[in-house]
């Protein structure tokens, strides 16, 4: 799901770095068409799904023009597929709460879920975990953090034997060594210069307001069932030890590699086994320094704000998200300046009052209530 964007493409990397282990029966997107075509005569899917109207009859006629055997599918039997027999893993590449109800139905079908999307946890995390315990699924993280987590516990996802505390790394984002008072003048296109890993816009943006970590956070505590207080958070960076576990006894453990995403996600799509992920090989005789430091709070509120999320629970990461989301596209199109992404989450969480998550409506409900105190809170900075 998102076969396009920066994890899809990587995924289809690793799967032809492994030929003949796996086959691919579903491919999706949102209107790439261009890409996607070019991925269905490359991978020859069963099936492609585009969620955007007009450029599924483009791709439509496309297939058509050329013969393809691949089947362009509509929103019902795209879930349907996920959830039948014909899927084991689901790769989830969809950025943001757009995401949700995919993963929903595949968890629900028991598959094996190779989780890109942390915006899916950090809203429903209880709830994905107790569907995931009752159909049997499997959800392997596949950003780079909380896949080298698991990698520290041994592939396993409880962290209730002798583990002390989880450090998450980051590399700071772009604007780790500016002087906070030149933030206001931040674009968007130096926000999303990333300066270790080559991502998607909304993901980079995150990255410089170090919103990423504070998602990271929240969806820490719901993949390794551990508390808040027992998640650290450094800045590294040179985004080579991805994050680390230190025990009870002392030992502190690492997973240590060059920035690809092809490493996590080659991780998720063999465990247990380990499978070529056609990236660079790691040369410690050419690393001169690791450099670690606690993350600014003053520079970046928005950790300070997630963790609030947190402890608050219900809805409260739903709206963090939601006006995260709407914030940081406002900043994208130039409607408001860096500074004010946070200052636009802060009014979202205290005006929206939180509720009781009992069922995936109630997630829904609250992130379109968040999104519409958001554009009001633009709106009202622009005038």
């Amino acid at each position: 799901m998102g076969s396009t964007g920066s994890i899809g493409n990587s995924t289809l990397n690793v799967i032809e770095a492994n030929p003949g282990v796996f086959s691919i029966t579903l491919l999706t997107a949102e209107s790439n068409v261009d890409s996607i075509f070019n991925q269905i005569k490359k991978f020859k899917p069963k099936y492609v799904y585009l969620n955007d109207d007009s450029s599924s009859k483009e791709l439509n006629s496309r297939l058509s023009s050329e013969n393809l055997k691949t089947s362009l599918l509509n929103e019902k039997d795209y879930l349907d597929t996920i959830a039948s027999n014909d899927v084991e893993i689901v790769v989830a590449g969809v950025v943001g709460i757009a995401g949700l109800k995919s993963i929903h139905k595949a968890v629900s079908a028991g598959k094996r879920i190779l989780l890109a999307n942390k915006e899916a946890y950090v809203v429903a995390g209880e709830l994905l975990n107790t569907l995931a315990e009752l159909n049997e699924s499997t959800i392997f993280p596949i950003d780079s953090e909380h896949s080298a987590i698991h990698q520290c516990l041994s592939g396993k996802k409880d962290t209730s034997g002798g583990v002390k505390k989880i450090i998450l790394t980051g590399s700071g984002g772009p604007f780790l060594n500016r002087n906070l008072k030149e933030f206001i003048h931040i674009t968007p296109e130096e926000a999303v210069m990333h300066p270790v890993w080559k991502m998607g816009k909304k993901i980079s943006v995150d990255s410089a307001t170090m919103m990423n970590k504070g998602l990271e956070v929240i969806e820490a505590k719901w993949l390794f069932k551990i508390d808040s207080e027992k998640i650290d958070i450094l800045v590294h960076p040179e985004g080579i030890v991805h994050s680390l576990v230190e025990f009870e006894d002392a030992s502190l453990l690492a997973q240590m590699s060059v920035p690809d995403m092809k490493i996590p996600i080659a991780y998720g799509l063999g465990f247990p086994e380990r499978i070529r992920s056609n990236s660079q090989r790691l040369s410690l005789e050419k690393i001169e320094q690791l450099n670690f430091c606690k993350p600014d709070l003053k520079k970046f509120p928005s950790i300070r704000i997630s963790r609030a999320s947190l402890d608050s629970g219900g809805t409260s990461p739903s709206l963090l998200n939601a006006a995260n989301e709407e914030a940081v596209r406002a900043f994208l199109d130039k409607k408001i300046y860096f500074t004010q992404i946070a200052e636009i989450i802060s009014f979202v969480m205290d005006t929206i009052p939180i509720k009781t998550v009992k069922e995936l409506e109630n997630i829904f409900q609250a992130d379109t209530l968040a999104r519409k105190s958001a554009l009001t809170r633009i709106h009202q900075l622009r005038s």
